[in-house]
């Protein structure tokens, strides 16, 4: 724009219709602000809680596994949590859950891990042969996924909720605890452990494996327990490392110990030949 000097005097806007008009541009800009603050407040009064689509997800999926009524799944899951404290929903909340869906042995196929989740998935989508908890039609409904209620309320909610650190009775917690539970009750025959050894301690007490799983293994139906110590570029453990001496201690009696070390590449070879099932290691 040219500059005022440049301008006859009859161009000029009187000094009144000029702050008329600065007067509605900040108007404008103060009612888009406005617009943009509502918009922004409802959507984050609508956007924490979406069942349906909670809901959504767990139907489809299950709905990929035969024999289950999946809308009395879904029903009998709500069960846990809806109407609760979400950091006052015990692990046997979900027992309805369990009894509703329970676990079937998959003997010398069943495979835990700890730290490696990525990387034992990749492998059993390969090797179809083994079974990890996440494979089961519980595991997998509910892979990933956030939940929780709130007291007072029938609703799910699948944000705002307590995560694993700040209270240790948050649904999900809870759920994977139980979960993890019962499908290590059915461990049967020779089991897989897959254990990360790119950190310092491969095995800890407090990891799901360690405080839970590990300790349901019994002897005869388990007989034996390998595990594969998975190493990245850099090898930070093997298995002469301290926390197995725990692991041992931990195990039951009469179940055969064993540990295998291997590369990351070395694990993913494995699980390139698919016609094969069973164990590389």
């Amino acid at each position: 724009m040219d500059s005022l000097e440049s301008l006859d005097p009859g161009d000029v806007p009187p000094p009144v219709k000029r702050r008329s008009r600065r007067t509605w541009v900040i108007l404008g800009v103060v009612a888009g602000v406005l617009l943009l603050c509502v918009t922004v407040a409802v959507v984050m009064v609508t956007v924490p809680h979406k069942p349906e689509r909670l809901k959504g997800t767990f139907i489809s999926r299950c709905e990929l596994f035969q024999g289950y009524d999946c809308e009395n799944l879904w029903s009998v899951f709500q069960q846990a949590y809806v109407g609760k404290d979400p950091c006052k929903v015990p692990m046997e909340a979900y027992d309805p859950l369990i009894a509703t869906a329970p676990f079937k042995p998959a003997c010398n196929r069943m495979m835990f891990w700890s730290k490696t989740k990525d990387l034992v998935q990749d492998f059993t989508e390969k090797r179809g042969c083994f079974l990890t908890l996440e494979e089961t039609v519980l595991g997998f409904v509910l892979d990933n996924l956030t939940w929780c209620g709130k007291e007072g309320s029938s609703e799910t909610f699948t944000s705002g909720c307590p995560g694993w650190g700040d209270c240790e009775n948050n649904p999900v917690g809870s759920f994977w605890r139980r979960a993890s539970a019962a499908f290590a009750d059915v461990a049967c025959g020779d089991v897989s452990a897959v254990l990360n050894g790119s950190i310092e301690t491969p095995f800890s007490t407090t990891s799901i494996f360690g405080s839970i799983e590990l300790k349901r293994f019994k002897y005869p139906t388990v007989r034996s327990l390998k595990i594969v110590l998975v190493s990245q570029e850099n090898t930070v453990s093997n298995c002469t490392n301290p926390s197995f001496k725990d692991l041992q201690r931990e195990l039951g009696a009469g179940i055969k110990y064993n540990c295998t070390e291997m590369t990351e590449s070395q694990f993913n070879e494995c699980s390139s030949d698919p016609e094969t099932c069973g164990p590389c290691w």
